[in-house]
């Protein structure tokens, strides 16, 4: 079992950055791939960015890419996902993922636990 914990979530203009990070506790946090969804109001949840579980590769949405960084450090069990350039489009739920194969998923059903969420807002 993984227990996540998202932060860094809060109103910010358009043109700002945010840090959103995901703290690990439980089973050993370097063993899993990490993942990044959002889901806004009527939206279905969608796949944002993912890290392997050694952090040697990656992958983002189309949407992101260039704007947002997804990294890991697993000496602190924690995952970040550097959001810049931000738009009002990516207002959303932002949920951290964890994944026990330690692959990059871009599904949800990829991902065995997941966070509480925490809540982006993008002002125009």
């Amino acid at each position: 079992q993984v227990h996540l914990v998202e932060s860094g979530g809060g109103l910010v203009q358009a043109g700002g950055s945010l840090r959103l990070s995901c703290a690990a506790s439980g089973r050993t946090f370097s063993r899993y791939g990490m993942g990044w969804f959002r889901q806004a109001p009527g939206n279905e949840r969608e796949f944002v960015a993912g890290v392997t579980s050694s952090g040697d590769m990656t992958s983002y949405a189309d949407s992101v890419k260039g704007r947002f960084t997804i990294s890991r450090d697993n000496a602190k069990d924690t995952a970040y996902l550097q959001m810049n350039s931000l738009k009002p489009e990516d207002t959303a739920v932002y949920y951290c993922a964890a994944d026990r194969t330690g692959g990059v998923g871009v599904w949800d059903r990829d991902y065995d636990y997941w966070g509480q969420g925490t809540q982006v807002t993008v002002s125009s």
